[in-house]
């Protein structure tokens, strides 16, 4: 997965930069992302604690003219005089005197008095004074947050944006209170506004809206978890998955009853790609056969293994538990359904128990490729590159005539060079995945990763001809068809022709998720926000798990702030996209 240059992920720079590049990138590296955001902003909160501290307060509130005396600068004319009478002054001139005695109180933390004097300007404020107003309760605002009276400063921000719509300080501090009032997709409309209104070029901004993007699409996927219906996996999926496990038992199972029932069925459903009857079949043998049953270990991992296909992780560990604490089961079994607890783990978000599921299923079984292979993965997702280089060589040795591990050292090994900024290497490894091509001329593997090396090395009509190759070899692979489609976007900057391929995709592998997302994604660059969003939430449909619903969340959230907030500003979305840097 490649890295953007910028501090933001890739989705999230979709959404609101309109990039169209890589989009659909793994939950592992927006996570790692988030660490690096999250951090940026602890720097920025910090830094505005310590001007706080030293009284720098000139920046929390409009129409000042003095700065602190901390400052060495002295008071306005206004405050270092008596004025004159106050019956010798307009009621606006006494607003203003009012608003600048607040000031001078906000600067020296009186912020109940500073309170007192904004509420004797707007008192005595002339109605007509629009923008004046709005700055006395956006002032009056910044008082209440210092006395963390949220609800308050959220309602004097908006009298503020009453007044003036699009008053960019008031709205900011608005999104601070509706944090911290809970209120994450009110929050996220206004820290949309703010982006928009400063034309997505203040990093703090898109640094907020990225924290509350991921706060809400945390807070949603809980929601949508507790009713989420099991996911019937595409059968282009399934397929992959399997062959992905060289050495799963599932096809080294020897059938030698006839009779059609059971664990027999689930394997004549498996090898007729009827994936949606495999379950009940095997629980049929699961539950109806003795314990002493030829197949039942087989038939309780077959199941454990679509029970996690589908995204029931809670079914799918029962069956694998049963598994590996059968001391008796045959270690190719055992290690089998370590392995796809470990990739289960990965997708619930608990790494460590992940890693160490591999190192048990090598205690069990360590001339098995199909662990190294899979950790390689693992490794290679969380960018550790030289342990999935160290792992993909391991399962390669064991495995050498399999292409998946071979053509997964190659790119870990390029990718590291890439990370090394070690050329030789790098062309090195180019050559080798041509070589790679004529050992493997089959597999899909080679063809689509040496394409998107290509495409990485800017050698997008090379790239294009090897994804064309790959699809003629395998045209039911939908994801061949979104590469492809992004690939026109990088390279030529063709969106009807990006829009052709990703809506094949879609034709061709109706649960192709990654389809749906980056379709969704392309939709929001060209304005199209209303289908934007309900691509996505087809999207949403098809995810199987918690981390990958928080993922699409923010994707939808994010399309749905900005509809929102243009149709409340009035602006047109062609505007806006135009408006955006490229």
């Amino acid at each position: 997965m490649e890295s953007t240059g910028s501090p933001f992920p890739r989705w999230q720079l979709a959404i609101l930069l309109g990039t169209p590049l890589a989009i659909g990138l793994g939950y592992f590296y927006w996570r790692k992302q988030q660490t690096a955001i999250e951090e940026s902003v602890d720097d920025v909160d910090e830094k505005a604690d310590k001007k706080l501290k030293k009284g720098v307060k000139s920046i929390s509130i409009d129409g000042d003219t003095t700065l602190s005396a901390a400052n060495g600068v002295k008071k306005s004319a206004a405050l270092k005089d008596e004025p004159a009478k106050k019956k010798d002054l307009s009621p606006f001139e006494q607003a203003v005197k009012h608003k600048e005695s607040g000031n001078e109180c906000f600067k020296n933390g009186k912020y109940d008095e500073a309170i007192k004097f904004y509420n004797q300007a707007i008192d005595v404020c002339p109605k007509d004074k629009d923008i004046d107003l709005s700055q006395f309760y956006q002032n009056r605002a910044a008082a209440y947050e210092q006395l963390k009276k949220w609800t308050s400063v959220e309602q004097d921000c908006t009298k503020a944006l009453e007044l003036n719509p699009r008053y960019i300080k008031a709205l900011h501090r608005r999104c601070r209170a509706y944090e911290n009032l809970k209120q994450l997709e009110l929050c996220l409309e206004d820290v949309t506004a703010v982006a928009i209104l400063e034309g997505f070029q203040n990093n703090n901004s898109l640094i907020f809206a990225d924290r509350i993007l991921k706060d809400l699409g945390m807070k949603h996927a809980k929601e949508a978890m507790l009713t989420k219906e099991p996911v019937e996996p595409s059968k282009h999926f399934v397929v992959n998955y399997f062959k992905s496990f060289s050495q799963d038992p599932v096809h080294k199972v020897v059938v030698t009853s006839s009779e059609p029932k059971g664990f027999v069925r689930a394997i004549k459903a498996f090898k007729d790609a009827n994936y949606n009857e495999v379950i009940n079949a095997c629980t049929e043998e699961i539950e109806t056969c003795e314990d002493d049953s030829e197949y039942k270990l087989e038939a309780i991992l077959l199941r454990g293994t679509f029970y996690l296909l589908s995204g029931q992780y809670e079914l799918s560990l029962k069956d694998l538990n049963t598994i590996i604490k059968n001391k008796e089961a045959d270690a190719k079994l055992r290690s089998n359904a370590l392995t796809k607890r470990a990739s289960l783990h990965m997708q619930t978000d608990e790494k460590n128990l992940s890693f160490e599921d591999f190192e048990k299923a090598i205690e069990i079984d360590p001339e098995n490729p199909d662990i190294y292979h899979h950790r390689g993965q693992v490794y290679l997702l969380v960018e550790e590159l030289q342990n999935a280089v160290a792992d993909f060589s391991k399962a390669t040795k064991l495995a050498p005539k399999n292409p998946l591990t071979y053509v997964h050292k190659l790119y870990s090994e390029y990718r590291q060079a890439v990370n090394d900024q070690d050329n030789t290497k790098l062309f090195a490894k180019v050559e080798e995945f041509s070589e790679a091509i004529k050992q493997f001329p089959s597999c899909i593997e080679v063809y689509s990763l040496f394409a998107q090396i290509l495409s990485d090395q800017q050698q997008f009509e090379l790239s294009d001809d090897y994804f064309e190759k790959a699809m003629k070899i395998e045209p039911g692979n939908a994801g061949l068809y979104v590469h492809r489609g992004l690939l026109n976007l990088q390279w030529k900057g063709n969106m009807n022709e990006a829009l052709k391929m990703l809506e094949k995709a879609i034709e061709v592998d109706d649960k192709c998720e990654f389809a749906y997302e980056t379709l969704g994604t392309v939709e929001v660059q060209r304005g199209n926000l209303e289908r934007a969003i309900s691509l996505f939430e087809k999207a949403m449909k098809l995810a199987k798990s918690e981390m990958e619903l928080i993922h699409i969340f923010s994707l939808k959230d994010a399309a749905q702030a900005q509809l929102n907030v243009t149709k409340k500003m009035g602006l047109s979305l062609a505007s806006l996209m135009s408006s955006m840097p490229q």
